[in-house]
């Protein structure tokens, strides 16, 4: 087994907090490679379901749609994405994010890593 490579059919799915209908797949971290500068993972969402409105203090985030469709809120904006989009939301900065297809596949990158540190988000 490599110490680098992580296959998401490995990794154990967990539901995040402030979050409905989504399983997510944290592939590069801490804990899986030693990443400390950034954290990847994989989630997965429902229609209708997905990030309630939130902001990680001193976090940035990208998500990346790799399926389905999606509406997202952030610094005021709003707008729909589709696959092979992306998005920022900037540190300290509100944001919601929820599937508008039946189902939606999305990338999240995290600097530096959130790994659901309930000191790390505002609600």
């Amino acid at each position: 087994m490599s110490k680098y490579l992580v296959r998401q059919s490995e990794v154990k799915p967990y539901s995040p907090a402030n979050h409905t209908g989504t399983r997510n797949f944290r592939l590069v971290g801490p804990e899986t490679v030693g990443a400390k500068q950034v954290e990847v993972l994989i989630g997965e969402l429902e229609r209708g379901k997905g990030a309630l409105p939130h902001a990680h203090p001193g976090i940035e985030q990208v998500c990346y749609l790799l399926e389905g469709e999606a509406h997202v809120e952030v610094g005021g904006e709003k707008f729909e994405m589709k696959p092979g989009e992306a998005c920022f939301f900037p540190a300290d900065t509100m944001h919601l994010f929820i599937a508008t297809s039946d189902r939606a596949k999305v990338m999240v990158i995290y600097s530096p890593p959130y790994a659901e540190d309930p000191k790390k988000v505002i609600r």
